[in-house]
């Protein structure tokens, strides 16, 4: 009786050990629908306008989902005015933004998830305002608050679930990033941190991230995760509720990725947050950059062994991207090495670039544009909140004829080059990186098992080579230069001969000096 007691005991064990373990790893699934493998920020876009993104565009071209800025009531700063960062300083958790309020946001979730295409939140939870924000209505909802006295009441929060008292640092600022302790207890450039040792606020973050599961989101950019405790975070992520069925299927867990810079150097580490989720690599674009660039010595033929053997962390654990909403205005990690749609030809071949390789998650940049003005090699309008009208409502996003974007919105996730290989990711996905091919400078290639095929020429003299592609016999359309449109190719053809070669020539001169070819794009 006993032992066959052990033996329960023991299966019960092993049962709720792999239940733990499959709780937890769900979380870095993305849960986007099968065949989709990206997702696009579409930084401080309207709700309305994600929704229609989502019919017109996205779900028809294979994207997974969208990254939304974050949707929760923020201090209005009018000095300077209305900037971007604004977004990430929350007065209370009630859905109401310049991008739009609780109805339009969960019509958008839920006209977005009908076609496919799901939302991840940015979730702002390490803190609150600034410390010298003051009091008053001034919020996107005209909730009240005093930040002098840590008083939230439309959440509510009080003195005491702040980390005032914790922090030992005169200035009760973050003084030393070697300190790990200063730099998750103490207050970042003054925002005032949040005590998540408290089961009070970890159940109020997570009655907030509830909120929008049950309006059926599938997953959280979680800022400034670096600032709080793996372990405080992982309390909260397990109050978490499953996602919403239909749209996912029973027991989903939402996809969890932590904003965690770790350029080395530091004792604060990307694999310390591995057991919550994904991490974000910021090494990926920092280092992409500095090799398409050519700066430092660094060649496109170095990139052979990219992502783990590059000292990124695994790839199963990366949420990757060429730049994001902060490294495209010199801020967060990279420094000028971080390409941006500035840059557009290098930036294409980064993109095009990430995109083809197998490494990580996958996560596209769409922006708008603000008036750079350096002084001192610093962007002194880095600031610039998005585009918008005289009545300070955020512009639209209007499409012009050839699918490109008005009102300053720049849309990089519709350029022809960007989303056909968004396509060609999907395309590609479980194919092994193969055939891999350089000259030992900055002309490289290589394939994605018997499904695709990219070249690049980076170097200051034109291409001309034979390449083993392992593609089957064809006549193959360019994604880059053109696509498959009907029966013909709008751009570059390239012929699949017998045994998987063909011949690529390039100029160096070229618009956008690389080709790339797939079996869904053949005459």
């Amino acid at each position: 009786m006993r032992r066959a007691q052990a033996i329960t005991e023991r299966t019960m064990k092993a049962f709720l050990l792999l239940a733990a373990i499959g709780l937890c790893s769900a979380q870095y699934n993305p849960n986007t629908k099968p065949g989709k493998t990206s997702i696009v920020h579409l930084f401080e876009w309207r709700w309305a306008d994600i929704a229609l993104e989502c019919e017109r565009y996205l779900a028809p071209n294979g994207f997974g989902g969208v990254q939304i800025s974050p949707p929760n009531e923020n201090i209005v700063i009018t000095n300077p005015w209305r900037p971007w960062w604004e977004r990430y300083q929350p007065v209370s958790y009630n859905l109401c933004t310049r991008s739009g309020y609780y109805d339009e946001f969960k019509d958008m979730v839920t006209r977005c998830n009908n076609v496919g295409v799901h939302i991840y939140v940015d979730a702002v939870v390490n803190h609150m305002c600034g410390s010298g924000a003051g009091f008053g209505n001034s919020s996107t909802c005209g909730s009240y608050f005093n930040a002098e006295t840590r008083d939230f009441p439309a959440v509510p929060y009080s003195a005491w679930d702040f980390n005032d008292g914790k922090c030992k640092t005169g200035s009760g600022e973050i003084e030393d990033y070697h300190d790990v302790t200063q730099v998750r207890d103490c207050r970042l450039v003054s925002l005032l941190d949040l005590a998540l040792e408290k089961d009070y606020v970890r159940s109020k973050v997570a009655e907030y991230m509830n909120e929008l599961i049950d309006i059926g989101v599938a997953g959280f950019r979680i800022d400034a995760s670096k600032h709080m405790w793996p372990g405080d975070m992982m309390k909260f992520l397990d109050k978490l509720k499953n996602l919403t069925t239909p749209w996912f299927s029973k027991g989903s867990r939402p996809f969890i990725y932590q904003e965690v810079i770790d350029l080395g150097g530091e004792p604060i580490k990307s694999s310390d947050y591995f057991g919550n989720g994904r991490v974000t690599e910021f090494k990926y674009g920092a280092k992409l950059g500095t090799v398409i660039r050519k700066w430092n010595g660094e060649k496109m033929a170095y990139l052979k062994n990219w992502g783990e053997g590059w000292g990124f962390m695994p790839s199963d654990r990366a949420l990757v991207f060429v730049d994001n909403h902060d490294t495209q205005r010199g801020h967060g990690a990279g420094g000028a090495s971080v390409l941006t749609f500035w840059d557009s030809r290098l930036y294409k071949m980064a993109l095009g670039f990430m995109l083809a390789h197998p490494y990580g998650f996958t996560r596209v940049m769409s922006s708008y544009r603000w008036p750079r003005y350096f002084k001192n090699g610093k962007d002194i309008n880095d600031w610039v909140g998005p585009p918008s009208s005289e009545d300070v409502s955020t512009k639209p996003v209007t499409i012009n004829p050839d699918s490109t974007c008005g009102n300053d919105w720049v849309c990089e996730h519709r350029w022809r080059q960007i989303k056909n290989m968004v396509i060609f990711r999907n395309v590609a996905d479980g194919q092994p990186f193969s055939n891999w091919w350089d000259n030992d400078s900055n002309q490289v290639a290589f394939g994605r098992g018997n499904r695709g095929f990219i070249v690049f020429n980076n170097d200051d003299w034109s291409l001309n080579v034979n390449l083993q592609t392992g593609l089957p016999a064809g006549i193959y359309c360019d994604v880059i230069s053109g696509q498959k449109e009907g029966d013909r190719c709008t751009g570059i053809q390239v012929q699949v001969v017998g045994d998987s070669t063909a011949n690529f020539q390039i100029s160096n001169q070229a618009e956008d000096p690389f080709i790339a070819i797939h079996v869904d794009a053949t005459l």
